[in-house]
């Protein structure tokens, strides 16, 4: 028995009853059930698909699949069973609003400015569809989003309509059709006219409001997002309390919330580079006093200490900061980090012919590490194998 789009038919059926004609599973194991007739609609067009419950079994899932629509079920049903499915209704009204919308806001973009829409997506946080040009403006946005909600306020019929091949030359359609049989428009009449199979209430009215949000460039197209009906409401929502929250932050009004925002940035920056700065005089500090203690070992100076949970790239400066003071050091760090890892840092200074690169590969497989570097300083780290101390001995051994 074909299987019976009740959808195409009544959108709004919320419940009905059919009949398991077949019951199986997937090449993924994942079980599934065809009925003799749905209201449930498969992914496509841009749309997800429904969720429900067929005789209070889930429905996860549904896909057209080798021209049966398969339902995806949370456990094994029988075949000839009689079902009852009921449809989740609030996310099959949201997909109506925000497809719907889709084709409003495409028309509103063609007829206005020949923006052709390429691709559409609905997703589960917002839409977006792809317009075939190379930038777009904010007074153009501005000019569609207020052709696309006059059209919503005028409450115009939204129409669906089975025709042949040889009828379409009736309708000025919108794009060209990917299919040439078992054709069905979606009419907003002397507004668009556009093949689509998917789910749309019956009148304009009832996607309630539209509103574009952002849109990016996106290799030769321009990718432009926006949300319908009840998700404009959700997006309200949140923004509010996000800019009331911010209000309440900075002690500002809305109004001043971007010249405020600014302020901090600029604050925060400037507080970065005094951290940097003192940090760096703290690296000066310590580096003169590290050079004091060293010890003299022939004709060169020797630096050596183990840290505790020292950042490496502190290591580094305080490193390059000891060998630019002195030609004849030679300095050998090496950090215990909480994360059972030890690290190295191993540097010279100009007038020493050690290379440290070298000294650094040589040691490493003591520790199951890597790194790397260049003659007059590297870095490396692996496992804590063996001790900081009897790491700092390996290195002076092969010294």
């Amino acid at each position: 028995m074909a299987t019976v789009k009740i959808y195409y038919e009544d959108q709004y059926v919320r419940s009905f009853k059919a009949n398991i004609i077949k019951s199986s599973k997937d090449d993924q194991g994942r079980s599934y059930v065809v009925l003799d007739q749905t209201a449930f609609y498969p992914t496509g067009g841009g749309q997800p698909h429904d969720t429900g419950t067929l005789n209070n079994v889930r429905v996860n899932d549904v896909e057209e699949v080798d021209g049966e629509i398969r339902h995806f079920v949370d456990e094994p049903m029988e075949v000839l069973t009689e079902c009852v499915g009921e449809l989740d209704w609030n996310r099959r009204f949201d997909h109506m609003q925000q497809h719907a919308g889709q084709h409003i806001l495409s028309a509103a973009f063609a007829d206005e400015y020949g923006y052709q829409t390429v691709s559409f997506h609905l997703g589960k946080e917002i839409c977006t569809i792809d317009l075939q040009i190379d930038n777009l403006t904010d007074e153009v946005v501005s000019k569609v989003e207020n052709i696309a909600n006059n059209i919503i306020l005028e409450n115009r019929p939204i129409e669906t309509k089975w025709v042949t091949e040889k009828e379409l030359s009736n309708y000025m359609l919108r794009k060209e059709l990917s299919v040439l049989e078992n054709i069905r428009l979606v009419i907003i009449p002397d507004f668009d006219y556009n093949g689509c199979g998917g789910t749309h209430p019956v009148e304009t009215g009832q996607v309630s409001s539209l509103k574009v949000l952002h849109w990016e460039k996106q290799k030769k197209k321009v990718r432009v997002s926006f949300v319908c009906g009840n998700r404009v409401m959700k997006h309200l929502h949140e923004k509010h309390m996000i800019v009331h929250g911010l209000t309440s932050l900075l002690s500002v009004p809305q109004e001043q919330l971007q010249e405020a925002t600014k302020r901090v940035i600029q604050q925060t920056k400037e507080l970065e580079k005094t951290i940097v700065d003192l940090k760096m005089q703290l690296i000066s500090h310590e580096a003169n006093k590290l050079l004091n203690e060293a010890k003299v070992i022939g004709h060169y100076k020797l630096v050596q200490s183990i840290f505790q949970s020292r950042p490496v790239p502190e290591l580094q400066q305080l490193a390059k900061r000891i060998t630019e003071n002195e030609g004849n050091i030679l300095v050998l760090f090496i950090n215990d980090d909480i994360d059972d890892k030890l690290q190295l840092v191993c540097a010279s200074g100009k007038n020493l012919d050690k290379n440290m690169n070298q000294l650094l590969k040589d040691v490493l497989p003591k520790i199951n590490g890597k790194g790397g570097g260049s003659d007059s300083i590297a870095q490396g780290g692996g496992d804590k194998s063996i001790s900081a101390e009897q790491l700092m001995d390996e290195l002076l051994r092969i010294l």
